[in-house]
């Protein structure tokens, strides 16, 4: 494992050591007990998308790790004044241990990784957010035992969410069912590709087909950055793809309710769910932190899995 552009380039053994790993960082930042693996190693923070809990987790999880985090925009690097992807590759990862990316296209990143001579974490590309998923999982994990042989349901955009749950669908082992409105279904050939790597992907236009006996119901905005000019008319396609009281009511009553955040109450999710009970955003959100740090031990280790000490 050389890069983490997207979730299937982890194995199943790095997924759940992976797992394994971020719980013990949590319980030992909770404890306050030192865990300075990374010292003396730098983080290079590529971003052309605004963002809070990306650049906070990856800043912070860096300095609790004991190493450092530089932070680039491309407003005010080079990189917005069009050098080309390769150089700048080149020359970050020379000067730097591992580099995070979070853009506008997936190919930004492939690039980028193709070039670089140290790792390559893609923080968020239009196409997949497969650093999420790792925190999603950890915090079911925390909260209801392993995740594989459950039930997933997404509901609402085939969006960079949907796509890597998808894709963890694959080193996991959970069934997935997604909903997504007719024009906004995820892309069919990452279906596909799950499914010939064992999967198990239900795809629908009807949320409570998807939700039902779900062990976690799970969504995200009806438009994403980038899509605000689409607002109106997205608001109309996905009509009726509301995560209520009602959908979840659907779900197992032991279902848990995500959100990558941040979120719209009274669009996509009602307050009377994301406030609620069953839902676990704001463990979901810290776990950001945690997960993130087992990631760049599991990279600057060279795919080790024997947990860092």
């Amino acid at each position: 494992m050389t890069h983490f552009l997207q979730l299937t380039d982890l194995n199943r053994d790095q997924g759940q050591w992976l797992m394994v790993r971020a719980a013990e960082l949590k319980a030992m930042q909770q404890r306050g007990e030192p865990h300075r693996t990374l010292e003396g190693k730098t983080l290079g923070m590529i971003f052309d998308k605004a963002s809070t809990r990306t650049r906070v987790s990856f800043e912070t999880g860096m300095f609790q790790l004991g190493g450092h985090a530089v932070f680039l925009h491309s407003s005010t690097s080079q990189l917005g004044r069009g050098e080309p992807v390769e150089d700048s590759a080149r020359v970050l990862s020379s000067m730097v241990d591992i580099i995070c990316i979070r853009t506008f296209a997936h190919q930004t990143v492939q690039r980028f990784a193709e070039f670089s001579s140290v790792p390559v974490i893609n923080a968020l590309t239009d196409y997949t957010h497969p650093c999420q998923i790792l925190a999603d999982v950890m915090t079911f994990e925390a909260h209801r035992g392993n995740i594989n042989g459950k039930t997933v349901a997404w509901i609402g955009d085939g969006n960079n969410m949907a796509h890597s749950w998808i894709n963890g669908a694959a080193v996991f082992g959970y069934r997935l069912h997604l909903a997504c409105p007719r024009g906004y279904q995820p892309d069919q050939a990452l279906i596909d590709l799950a499914r010939s790597n064992g999967a198990t992907i239900e795809l629908t236009t009807d949320p409570a087909e998807a939700a039902h006996h779900a062990d976690l119901v799970t969504t995200d905005v009806w438009a994403s950055m980038g899509q605000e000019a689409e607002q109106k008319e997205r608001e109309a396609a996905f009509a009726g793809f509301q995560v209520d009281g009602k959908l979840m009511a659907t779900a197992k009553p032991t279902a848990l309710f995500m959100h990558c955040l941040p979120a719209h109450r009274g669009e996509e999710v009602a307050a009377e769910v994301i406030d609620g009970p069953q839902s676990v955003v704001w463990d979901e959100a810290e776990n950001r932190l945690h997960s993130q740090k087992a990631l760049l031990e599991l990279l600057l280790n060279k795919g080790n899995t024997t947990p860092c000490r």
